[in-house]
């Protein structure tokens, strides 16, 4: 696991990136605290100062990475040198899987992707929610998921999401673990249709895993659970976010007609 300094020293690592390129960095900071090993972080230090860093991001059989150079010391092969040990890893838990993920904005992200032959994949988007009249809803009802509800969630994730069902597994037995997090169910006329998951941290609300089973979709469930969740937690004085792949069309419209804004934007890369 990472150690208290070194979880300092990478948000410090972070700050000075984003700051630097106008950008903002996707670090999970979530799955980066909660870490039971050590092999999934590469760190770069020189005279004691985190200059470089790299993380490895396992999804069932997927594994996403992303990681950072200071602005001062790039262009010296310290990426490159952790991305090499970061490749050997992904190489030795044989993931199906390796997604790049990189900020939209960033040139020399996309340089150093393209000379490592990864293939755009697609991107996603991050939204904040700006503060417009919702009405109230019913209709529906929330409930914190219980342990009988993990086949479900596992359900939700193949029919709504696409995902194998040993990845969807592996990842809500993970955020079942998270104390963060609050997972909801949402249940219609005694059945349950579909779920929401909420964490909140420094103020801010975070909308992740939000799915309806295929066969309720279309009958305004969505937005009605969107709106109530929004409310209550701009209510409780939390800024609400959330993430949609661009592709999604039928989401980012429902997202944008109440009242989410595009703030920044991350590109996916398949890695060979």
């Amino acid at each position: 696991m990472l150690t208290k300094k070194q979880l300092l020293d990478i948000e410090k690592l972070q700050k000075e990136c984003e700051n630097h390129d106008h950008i903002q960095l996707k670090l999970n900071w979530e799955m980066l605290r909660n870490r039971t090993s050590k092999e999934l972080d590469f760190l770069l230090y020189e005279n004691e100062e985190l200059i470089a860093f790299l993380a490895l991001y396992p999804f069932g059989s997927t594994v996403e990475v992303c990681g950072m150079v200071k602005p001062s010391e790039r262009r010296k092969n310290y990426f490159t040198l952790l991305f090499k040990q970061g490749m050997e890893v992904v190489k030795e838990k044989s993931f199906r899987r390796v997604l790049l993920n990189a900020p939209a904005s960033s040139i020399e992200a996309k340089a150093f992707l393209t000379k490592q032959g990864a293939i755009y994949s697609f991107s996603e988007h991050q939204m904040t929610w700006e503060e417009k009249v919702l009405e109230t809803v019913d209709g529906f009802s929330l409930r914190h998921a219980n342990d009988n509800d993990l086949d479900m969630r596992i359900r939700l994730s193949v029919e709504a999401f696409g995902l194998p069902a040993l990845d969807a597994e592996e990842m809500e037995v993970r955020i079942t673990q998270d104390k963060d997090s609050d997972m909801l169910m949402i249940d219609v006329e005694n059945e349950t249709v579909g779920k929401i998951r909420i964490r909140r941290e420094d103020g801010e609300a975070w909308i992740y895993g939000f799915s309806i089973l295929p066969t309720h979709q279309g009958k305004g469930i969505g937005r009605k659970v969107l709106q109530q969740v929004v409310l209550e937690q701009s209510n409780s004085g939390q800024s609400v976010h959330l993430e949609v792949e661009t592709k999604n069309a039928h989401a980012l419209k429902l997202y944008e007609s109440i009242g989410f804004k595009v703030v920044h934007a991350q590109d996916y890369y398949d890695y060979q």
